[in-house]
């Protein structure tokens, strides 16, 4: 009897552990395949700043994002370089920056960087790296003193001019008109809506024909 209780005792661990190297090697598995300069395109919820967002600059009917970040890799870690209304430009932990969208309810999706571009991201990587620690653009209007999400991708990546600054726009397409959101957003801070001046947004930046769309990152 107690040699049946020992083996029963040694299956159930031999199957823990099994489990637990699963568990661990899909875990691996999940970033294994990511590469230095892949963008993470965060998706759109339907309401808020976040829709407002989406419905002025949505570009393609499968990407509808309001947020993205460069990833960075080192031996040890996985990192998130993006500009953000809490914290400001920051470096952040992968699984804390993934935890903080799912915690919202909202995807990532994974893009990268044709290969003729490729060359490009050392120094964009070095140049997030330059930002980290400014505070966040709550204008959506350029300066040199804070950034927005996509604002502080297009300056890592200018050197090399993979992205390009275009006229903003906050006209909401169905209408016609600037969006109701947008105009009380600018009214409360005593600023004009910034129409046509030059920035740059997340839907904007994935419609780039020198990106391709990766999958999903969980």
């Amino acid at each position: 009897m107690n040699q049946i209780l020992k083996n029963k005792f040694i299956l159930k661990l031999y199957a823990a552990v099994f489990l637990l190297n699963v568990l661990l090697n899909c875990k691996n598995n999940a970033v294994s395949d990511l590469k230095n300069g892949d963008l993470l395109f965060v998706t759109a919820k339907a309401t808020g700043l976040s829709g407002a967002i989406n419905n002025v600059t949505q570009k393609q009917e499968n990407a509808s994002f309001d947020h993205i970040g460069i990833l960075e890799k080192t031996k040890n870690e996985v990192f998130v370089l993006h500009a953000a209304p809490k914290g400001g430009s920051q470096k952040q932990i992968l699984k804390e920056f993934l935890k903080d969208q799912a915690d919202d309810g909202q995807k990532v999706i994974v893009y990268r960087l044709k290969k003729q571009y490729q060359n490009a991201i050392p120094a964009a990587l070095e140049r997030a790296e330059s930002m980290v620690g400014k505070p966040y653009n709550f204008n959506y209007i350029l300066d040199e003193n804070s950034y927005y999400c996509s604002d502080f991708i297009e300056r890592a990546f200018r050197k090399d001019a993979v992205f390009k600054l275009e006229p903003m726009t906050f006209i909401d397409p169905k209408t016609g008109k600037t969006n109701d959101f947008w105009e009380e957003f600018y009214k409360k801070k005593n600023l004009k809506v910034p129409e046509g001046e030059p920035g740059c947004n997340p839907n904007g930046l994935a419609a780039s024909d020198k990106l391709e769309r990766v999958r999903e990152l969980k």
